[in-house]
């Protein structure tokens, strides 16, 4: 989770460096994990012996939250809205996390309905 936290935190910066471009620019980003250990390990300026063997270029989203950067923040896991785009899950889940992105889901017949209605 740290790791993946790390690559996470490596592409928004990314997307921000592109943001900037356009005149947008952001102060703390928002990170959300819901995984209370790699946040610890972020988050905690004490080192401890069991993570030692973590490569040190994962360590960047320390640095990134150390400096300011990124603020991170716990979600629990039922709400973790990406794995709407990244889990197999029950059309009552699908529709549960849909509803939290403000998304809306559409039945065959109600996307022709809407085809019709924009052909006349």
């Amino acid at each position: 989770e740290y790791i993946a936290l790390s690559g996470c935190c490596a592409q928004i910066l990314w997307m921000r460096s592109q943001l900037s471009d356009y005149g947008l620019v952001l102060k703390k980003i928002p990170m959300y994990c819901d995984n209370k250990s790699a946040i610890a390990l972020c988050c905690n300026n004490v080192q401890h012996s069991r993570p030692k063997h973590i490569d040190i270029r994962y360590h960047f989203i320390k640095e990134q939250v150390e400096q300011g950067v990124i603020e991170l923040y716990f979600v629990n896991t039922e709400y973790q809205l990406a794995d709407l785009f990244t889990k197999a899950l029950s059309r009552d889940r699908i529709e549960f996390l849909t509803n939290k992105l403000g998304m809306r889901s559409f039945r065959l017949e109600t996307l022709k309905q809407l085809m019709n209605e924009e052909d006349e």
